[in-house]
């Protein structure tokens, strides 16, 4: 028996309304477990103090510089390298086995799990290159592992962009560098800019490479070559080694909070941007 189009119309909406509710109900409940038990414990002596005794007391603001200096050090290598490779894969080469090698390379390099590459940089940065656990070695491999995401991204963001604003820029005379320059990377920026964004929530709640790469130290940094110790690393030797469940939920939560207001800003900032190229 044919079911009417109709209602098979209202199936599939139902259906995909379920799926949606279902999973705002698992995050929201995640963000509310996490948040329930953290907020308790989190004030300014928490997030200005430093860490005693191992983090079973006082604070965790070295974590809160490290988790600053170290996504943000990537994203400053990082995304001239990605958003130039991907605009050269979309405005100066035509599609040939080469850049169908590099974007397979590319999508290869973003789904390989992240202990490997905080295995690569352990031997290549801090034992090959000699730079020791050090911001400058956790810096150079998160890099590496947010690069495909960047690439993949942006290139995406800038094929979106009509070719037809091209032909116009290129039939006022302006040479290809002008075109990209002045049209294609402001009309793709949205694009670029959420590629960052995810970046730097990968980058913040990354684990596994930092350990291996920028240590565990619990001073507060004096240069690019000390040993540093992000938040969601704390978060993990904390509630890993049993040393203070209630530190490792307020640094849980305070890690949350940040990733959620990162993301809110940049969707803010993209949708003014959005809203100011439609005026």
């Amino acid at each position: 028996m044919k079911l009417h189009p109709r209602y098979t119309q209202i199936g599939a909406i139902s259906l995909l309304v379920i799926a949606t509710l279902i999973t705002l109900a698992i995050l929201v409940f995640i963000i509310a477990f996490v948040l329930g038990r953290g907020l308790l414990y989190v004030n300014a002596d928490f997030l200005f103090s430093n860490p005693e005794d191992m983090g079973r007391a006082g604070g965790i603001f070295p974590t809160l510089i490290g988790t600053i200096i170290l996504p943000l050090l990537a994203l400053l290598i990082a995304t001239p390298l990605g958003v130039g490779t991907s605009i050269y894969l979309t405005e100066y080469t035509r599609e040939s086995r080469v850049t169908r090698i590099i974007r397979f390379g590319a999508d290869c390099l973003a789904g390989i799990p992240s202990i490997i590459f905080g295995l690569f940089g352990y031997i290549f940065f801090v034992t090959t290159l000699k730079m020791g656990w050090s911001i400058i070695s956790g810096g150079l491999t998160l890099a590496f592992m947010i690069l495909p995401t960047l690439i993949r991204t942006s290139e995406e963001a800038i094929k979106a962009v009509p070719n037809s604003y091209r032909e116009v820029s290129f039939s006022l005379g302006a040479t290809r560098w002008q075109t990209v320059r002045k049209v294609v990377l402001p009309n793709a920026l949205p694009g670029i800019v959420t590629g960052i964004m995810l970046s730097v929530g990968r980058s913040i709640g990354e684990t596994a490479a930092v350990i291996f790469t920028a240590g565990s130290s619990l001073k507060l940094p004096g240069s690019i070559f000390d040993s540093v110790r992000t938040m969601s690393v704390h978060f993990y030797v904390l509630a890993r080694e049993g040393i203070s469940n209630e530190n490792a939920y307020a640094t849980a939560a305070v890690l949350v909070i940040s990733i959620l207001s990162i993301n809110l800003v940049s969707y803010w900032i993209m949708n003014r941007f959005i809203a100011s190229k439609l005026k």
